[in-house]
């Protein structure tokens, strides 16, 4: 099947869309599909007001156009509610192609966080983008929920996986009296709540890994925490497995699949019990969930570090990349190239 991934969100930014979408893109073309995936390579773009890693397509109409004319996909799905996703809205609209979404981020929340904008208004600007959709996919039952109580429709979900060959435990053991570390990785931005984890009084050290508008304040005004910048394949591996315990501190997040990475890595997870972290994390036994995250983090050092390895090697990318692909909306009968069952 031919099938085109129009998304605002792709490299060189690092985080879980860009990660998912690139992982079910590769998957999908092992397995016999043509994926055209439009992103921001194909237009001018400007850095995004208040965070210059993310940029803006200029007017992608016109190209959007050409491209999916010139591809002619079976099947189109829009990643993101940014200018290539309400372009490629528009163009299947004006020729009445059915098209999918998925809603990967909590653009409200994060949109309040920066400006004053009321959050109700947010979402029902994201419930008129992704009406016409023929299904909208999110990342967990709680998002799904969150969803469709504020009347959302054709929501269903979409799940993640994650690379037990990249991410996995180091097998070393620590002496009795080493000193425990705490480790964060993701973008470092004023959404992902970061001071929550900056602030505890905990055993040990602090690790962040990744980058973001906050990274030199924060690196600043916590002297003693690690910042390494952004890291990537065997390197973020090994320091994520040489951790004790990941702590999770945003609230905002759909999914956060960097915890099911360090759930591979053999690393419990410290969260708040809040959409994202209450669907990957079984409390007591992949982690700790708590609305004291000090509490959490502490517990969290107790557990049995064999069982978020055993629980992520439950969620492969091809079974993920399997559900993308039976939700797609085909704009009429093709044939596929194989049995879905083989992605």
């Amino acid at each position: 099947m031919r099938i085109i991934i129009a998304t605002d969100a792709w490299f060189p930014q690092t985080n879980g869309v860009v990660t998912t979408l690139n992982k079910t893109a590769n998957i999908l073309r092992e397995s016999g599909n043509t994926i055209l995936v439009i992103n921001p390579e194909y237009f001018k773009t400007l850095p995004m007001p208040t965070y210059p890693e993310i940029r803006l397509s200029l007017f992608p109409g016109r190209k959007v156009k050409q491209l999916i004319s010139e591809f002619a996909p079976d099947a189109i799905h829009i990643a993101t509610e940014g200018p290539i996703g309400f372009a490629t809205r528009a163009y299947c609209l004006r020729n009445n192609f059915p098209f999918t979404t998925s809603y990967h981020t909590q653009y409200p929340e994060y949109v309040r966080l920066r400006i004053p904008i009321p959050v109700a208004l947010t979402y029902r600007l994201l419930k008129w983008f992704h009406h016409p959709a023929v299904r909208t996919m999110v990342p967990t039952e709680s998002q799904c929920e969150k969803l469709v109580s504020r009347n959302f429709e054709h929501v269903l979900v979409w799940t993640r996986g994650v690379d037990t060959e990249l991410f996995r435990p180091l097998g070393i053991k620590k002496g009795k009296h080493q000193q425990p570390v705490f480790i964060y990785v993701g973008r470092v931005a004023v959404e992902k709540n970061l001071e929550a984890f900056l602030s505890l009084d905990l055993p040990g050290r602090k690790i962040i890994v990744g980058d973001g508008p906050d990274r030199q304040r924060l690196k600043n005004r916590y002297p003693d925490t690690v910042f390494t910048g952004y890291q990537y394949g065997e390197q973020l591996a090994k320091t994520i497995a040489m951790a004790d315990v990941f702590v999770f501190p945003s609230k905002t997040d759909t999914f956060g699949l960097v915890m099911l990475e360090a759930m591979a890595c053999g690393l419990p997870i410290a969260a708040f019990p809040v959409t994202g972290p209450k669907d990957v994390v079984i409390n007591g036994v992949t982690g700790i969930l708590n609305q004291e995250l000090s509490v959490a983090a502490n517990q969290a050092l107790e557990l049995d570090r064999t069982r978020p390895r055993s629980y992520a090697l439950n969620h492969s990318w091809h079974h993920s990349t399997e559900s993308f692909f039976n939700y797609l909306a085909p704009r009429q009968s093709v044939c596929h190239p194989q049995s879905v069952q083989h992605l």
